[in-house]
């Protein structure tokens, strides 16, 4: 690429997580001159990792892994039913924790080489705006420089909220720290309704922690609220405490244990409780209040995120992507995808522009929850009740069939506590407008559904489709029970 623009470089991304590392590699591949820039500012508990954002080093990656440590320490009393002769011996932290940190610390060398090998300059630094077309970077050393760009992508994503109240940061943990903790957090507090709260619960809790979490009012707020309330039910009877409408008023240390103040909203008193570890969970900010962005002229939303249609700010030649954009979902594939397609519009003369509606996502929680679409309150909001149907049905996985071992007098493995719901607009063919899923391997039973309602998918459609038996995903293939109909949704059989 020939450029006649006079500044250093063709684009300058700031951010090295997924969306960063996606636009910067395409734009590369596409002939650009590109500089790429990414700067971990440490926890207040020290913190820190390499390149590769948020869900390679503190989010979904480790999530995932330590999610599946978990399952697999469930899965032993599934195993005693089909004639294995094993014992829970315990969970060894460290081994886990550093096999997982090992397999992070490959990746951060991966995506070094992949901005090498595409071309990328890649700078160790934080980035602020000087004016519209020159970015200080600022090394770990206090060393600064000046470049300058004609065109920039914003992709600095967010970072754990704290509560603002006295000892959050002292005594506190986030998602940022806890995936690298040298040995286990014991008695924790997860504080917060979010997804993250829940699913960092579930996973310590199957770990053999004593856990709880602690929510002010709704969990899992934009979600459906039907399966939010399956999710914690299920958690709580399998171990996991749920204190509800509290809110954390101050912590304290006590020698290695914290001291968590705290007011129970509905009844109007104090009470306090001592842990190993807090963790708050209570959501994320963007990390945009040090960018300089007044100086290049890019307006905030008051959420502190980005308004940005076709991810182009109104500064004409400023972008941004991820988890910094307002009103969009905060997913790293979501990222990826965004990042690819603005490059290509921008030097390949693309034309294709990020398509946000119908995304699949799951909730690594204990009992996964896979969906894509509308939720039913949303739903209803948008076409009215009388205009849709929802299809739903209880059932037991196969696999759990020969589970009968209880857990303080309760089914470790229960009748009917996975669930499916499709929910359809009766007006347009009956359209699938939203899937819900409530059981094991929910990612991967929802995103194969992800590309047939992109394709408007209506509910004959899934009638007409041949179940693979038995598994799991076939339940949407045979659903004949609504919700309007008041029959029983009760699987009898296989």
């Amino acid at each position: 690429m020939t450029s006649s623009h006079g500044y250093e470089y063709d684009l300058v991304v700031i951010g090295g997580g997924s969306g960063g590392l996606a636009v910067s590699k395409e734009a590369a591949k596409l002939g650009a001159k590109v500089c790429c820039l990414d700067y971990v500012v440490p926890t207040p508990k020290g913190t820190k990792w390499g390149l590769g954002g948020t869900c390679v080093n503190v989010g979904c990656i480790p999530k995932k892994l330590m999610h599946q440590a978990g399952i697999l320490g469930e899965g032993f009393s599934d195993a005693r039913a089909f004639g294995w002769q094993v014992n829970n011996e315990g969970h060894d932290w460290p081994k886990m924790v550093t096999g997982i940190q090992d397999y992070i610390g490959g990746l951060n060398w991966g995506y070094r080489t992949a901005l090498r090998d595409n071309k990328v300059q890649y700078l160790n630094a934080k980035g602020a705006f000087v004016d519209p077309h020159t970015l200080q970077c600022t090394k770990k050393n206090g060393s600064t420089s000046n470049i300058t760009f004609d065109k920039c992508v914003i992709a600095v994503g967010g970072r754990p909220k704290y509560l603002g109240v006295e000892g959050d940061k002292e005594c506190c943990i986030t998602s940022d720290d806890v995936f690298s903790l040298e040995k286990s957090p014991g008695k924790t507090l997860c504080i917060g309704a979010s997804y993250i709260s829940l699913e960092t619960a579930g996973f310590l809790t199957a770990l053999g922690n004593e856990v709880t979490v602690m929510a002010r009012s709704v969990f899992l707020r934009g979600f459906d609220t039907e399966i939010a309330d399956k999710i914690v039910d299920y958690m709580e009877t399998h171990g996991t405490k749920i204190v509800r409408a509290a809110v954390p008023k101050k912590f304290e240390m006590e020698g290695d244990k914290v001291k968590v103040t705290y007011t129970l909203t509905d009844f109007g008193f104090d009470t306090t409780e001592v842990y190993d570890t807090v963790m708050l969970a209570v959501g994320r900010d963007a990390c945009t209040g040090d960018l300089g962005l007044d100086k290049a002229g890019v307006e905030l939303c008051p959420s502190g995120k980005i308004d940005a249609k076709g991810e182009q700010t109104n500064v004409p030649h400023i972008y941004a992507i991820g988890d910094v954009l307002e009103q969009r979902q905060e997913l790293t594939p979501v990222a990826i995808q965004a990042g690819q397609l603005l490059a290509r519009r921008l030097y390949a003369n693309g034309t294709v522009a990020m398509d946000y509606n119908a995304v699949p996502t799951t909730v690594f929680t204990p009992l996964e929850y896979g969906c894509v679409g509308l939720s039913e309150e949303d739903a209803k909001k948008t076409y009215g009740e009388d205009n849709i149907e929802v299809y739903v049905s209880y059932f037991k996985p196969l696999e759990w069939q020969t589970n009968h071992e209880q857990h303080d007098g309760k089914d470790i493995r229960a009748d009917n506590s996975c669930y499916a719901k499709l929910i359809t607009h009766i007006p347009d063919n009956e359209r699938v407008i939203g899937l819900h899923y409530l059981g094991p391997n929910a990612g991967e039973v929802t995103q194969g559904y992800a590309v047939a309602m992109k394709c408007g998918v209506t509910k004959a459609q899934f009638d007409a489709t041949i179940g693979i038996h038995p598994t799991i995903a076939e339940e949407f293939t045979t659903l004949s029970v609504t919700k309007r109909s008041g029959e029983d949704a009760m699987k009898k059989g296989c």
